[in-house]
């Protein structure tokens, strides 16, 4: 299954962020039970984060995004990318 990247920056102040993330540690717990080895984070020198995750297809990727409660609660801006692991 293809690995995809879902590069992320706050667009909110944290307050308005922080309400969102108990939703979105919520959503990524069933994206792992669902078998898309998903991982989340952020960066520690500046805002922003990323989510790495496997996918069918970058539709389904892209699906999958869409349902993230940062991005449906307009808190992040987004890129999403098919990561092609060379070595492993």
């Amino acid at each position: 299954m293809p690995w995809f990247v879902k590069l992320e920056r706050g667009i909110v102040n944290k307050a308005v962020f922080d309400q969102f993330v108990p939703d979105h540690v919520t959503y990524v717990k069933d994206l792992i039970a669902k078998g898309h080895a998903a991982k989340t984070g952020y960066w520690a020198e500046f805002g922003g984060g990323m989510l790495l995750f496997q996918a069918d297809s970058i539709e389904e990727a892209r699906v999958i995004v869409a349902a993230d409660p940062l991005v449906q609660n307009h808190c992040v801006e987004y890129e999403l990318h098919e990561w092609r692991v060379v070595v492993e």
